[in-house]
């Protein structure tokens, strides 16, 4: 099975993806710092299960388009899953999965359009309100110091300072003993025109800070921060260094609706689905493909 490159627009973008297989879409999001290729991997293992695997470099991320709005709430992330599934020609047999930021965007995204979604996977950042409690708790703050330095504009010249050894740090704290070598390669290509950065940043901005909004994607918005009506397996790295593994377990009781699953991956941090490929995957699959 071999993965291909390609791109499609949608009413407001042109996005640029990697795609494996044939028959129901699987929609791949990724995160920051991240590619579309963390999902190198799943791509393969979801054509082999026979799925249609994609997954598109999210706004901003080249060679995705900059989006002309400089807009990057969660809702425009949310929107564009769904832009894509009706670029992509799927249908109600369609699952989404989301990793880091891709996560609250799958969220979101099953709540706002759910006839698209069958099921739905989220690694790394819990669904529901646990993440935004946990910002009370000292530990999780100190944790995610990162968005709140993203919100200066001293970070647009920390963050590309030395070859972008930023992006470094963050991988090594957040997948510590992990040689993430070959991802941030392809992170640093993503991000290496400062336009693309500051759109990566946008991210955060746009949460935290004083970033753009549009209402344009003010319903996709408010879809977002509750656990979707589909059966959602959620994934979390054991020794994560950004969302503390005490966190996630929060959410663990809000997984209700039937077929629903936590898991945890154990001897991998942040980055899991690229640490510890087979057992994620296996998970992912399994889930996917139960009736």
């Amino acid at each position: 099975m071999k993965i291909t490159e390609g791109r499609i627009a949608t009413e407001t973008l042109e996005f640029a993806y990697l795609s494996a297989g044939e028959g129901p879409l699987a929609l791949c999001l990724h995160g920051f710092p991240d590619t579309a290729w963390a999902y190198r991997h799943l791509l393969i293992d979801l054509a082999e299960a026979g799925f249609r695997a994609v997954a598109p470099f999210m706004r901003g991320y080249s060679p995705t388009e900059i989006p002309s709005d400089g807009v990057y709430q969660t809702g425009a992330l949310s929107a564009d899953a769904c832009a894509l599934h009706e670029a992509l020609g799927g249908d109600e047999s369609a699952v989404i999965i989301g990793h880091d930021w891709g996560a609250p965007a799958a969220y979101g995204a099953a709540n706002y359009q759910p006839q698209r979604w069958r099921k739905v996977v989220g690694a790394a950042v819990p669904p529901g309100g646990g993440l935004g409690a946990a910002f009370f708790d000292y530990t999780q703050v100190k944790r995610s110091w990162y968005m709140f330095f993203f919100q200066h504009a001293l970070s647009d010249l920390v963050v590309p300072h030395n070859d972008m050894a930023f992006i470094d740090g963050l991988w090594s704290d957040w997948s510590p003993g992990f040689d993430g070598t070959e991802d941030i390669a392809k992170v640093k290509g993503a991000l290496s025109d400062p336009a693309n950065l500051a759109a990566a940043l946008g991210y955060y901005r746009a949460t935290l800070g004083d970033g753009p909004r549009s209402e344009t994607y003010a319903a996709a918005q408010s879809a977002g921060g509750t656990i979707p009506g589909q059966p959602l397996l959620y994934l979390h790295g054991e020794n994560d260094g950004c969302v503390g593994l005490e966190v996630a377990e929060g959410a663990k009781a809000e997984l209700n609706v039937s077929g629903s699953s936590f898991q945890v991956i154990r001897n991998a941090g942040h980055f899991m689905l690229v640490e510890q490929p087979q057992v994620a995957n296996k998970l992912i699959i399994d889930f996917l493909t139960a009736s």
